[in-house]
């Protein structure tokens, strides 16, 4: 054959493959994968109606959560004992979730100078450490879980963060207690992480209030960072997040100009028969959206329902995740039509 030939066949034959639809994301038989979910402090109510519908398929519950004052001691807020209470003597895994908030006249989250103050040195963070463990070790919960952000851009503070999960994760074996760490999907997977814990990496907010309208995940994104997570020792974990976000008036090229918050999953089916619209699915991450004009600004809406999280579950679990995060009980319409398998 002729090379003028070949290139126009392989010119074709491009062209043809680029007009191949990719397959839209959707949820199916999987492995068993361990669920466990986030029960928060101040949405206790619609927690513990959530719990109810999942509760024969989840393993754990993660008491969310533990926070500074603002003189750097741990602050437990009185609902996150009450949460203690309603789960005590159920057969369910419970875990103290530990947050780099700080409460106070002004509450300040993910705050990464309180996080050289904890870690900083080897006392504080042997302080920090033995808080911790203690605290947990009152609670007579059956682990720690660990959910330090916004470290990860400060490289000295990242390696201060390591040293202190390898500390964490040998006082925890010393008191019996299990140890989750929960990471942002921008770490760097491949810092030199301990072995032994459990590594949960938030498969969420690829989109949200610091970006214009989207998912909180998409099928490539869960793929993108579950290739990078295998740099990561096992057990490796994912989280889903419930839910999603409005955007009001989201201006041409990204120009802001409206309201942008997270809402919940009823929220958002109240929204829409409020408004007379019909969600419709995404293919490429399988969330549902919609929009409505409404007092003179238009509205655009992201969320998960069920088939949501199963889809992504079913995703993760095919490349081998066995357990999975859902953030959060409270505010969900049918979280008991999600699956383990």
């Amino acid at each position: 054959m002729r090379p003028g030939m070949i290139c126009l066949l392989f010119a074709a034959s491009v062209l043809l493959g680029g007009c191949v639809e990719a397959e839209p994301l959707r949820s199916g038989p999987h492995p068993l994968v361990h669920l466990t979910a986030w029960q928060t402090y101040w949405d206790m109510e619609g927690g513990r109606n959530d719990y109810d519908l999942l509760r024969k398929k989840m393993d754990a519950i993660s008491y969310f959560a533990v926070a500074y004052d603002e003189n750097d001691a741990l602050y437990v807020p009185e609902a996150v004992r009450a949460m203690a209470e309603t789960y005590k003597g159920k057969k369910i895994e419970t875990y103290l979730s530990f947050t780099n908030d700080i409460v106070g006249k002004r509450r300040l989250e993910k705050d990464r100078e309180l996080l050289w103050r904890l870690l900083g040195d080897d006392a504080a963070l042997d302080r920090t450490v033995e808080g911790i463990v203690s605290l947990a070790a009152q609670f007579g919960v059956r682990g720690v879980e660990l959910d330090y952000e916004n470290f990860a851009k400060d490289e000295k503070l990242l390696q201060r963060y390591l040293v202190f999960t390898y500390r964490l994760s040998t006082a925890c074996v010393h008191q019996g207690l299990k140890l989750r760490i929960v990471l942002e999907p921008s770490v760097p997977f491949d810092a030199g992480f301990a072995k032994g814990p459990e590594y949960v990496v938030m498969l969420y907010n690829l989109y949200g209030k610091h970006s214009g309208p989207g998912a909180k995940a998409d099928g490539a994104f869960i793929e993108k960072t579950l290739v990078r997570m295998e740099a990561l020792p096992e057990k490796r974990a994912v989280a889903f997040a419930t839910g999603g976000c409005l955007w009001q008036d989201y201006g041409l090229f990204g120009r802001k100009s409206g309201e942008c918050r997270f809402i919940t999953e009823r929220e958002a089916v109240d929204l829409a028969k409020k408004h007379r619209v019909m969600p419709e699915r995404d293919e490429e991450s399988a969330a549902l959206h919609f929009r409505f004009d409404a007092d003179g600004h238009e509205t655009e809406v992201w969320y998960a329902d069920s088939e949501t999280l199963n889809t992504w579950i079913t995703l993760a679990a095919n490349r081998g995740i066995s357990s999975v995060s859902i953030w959060r009980l409270g505010g969900n319409v049918d979280l008991g039509q999600v699956h383990n398998k």
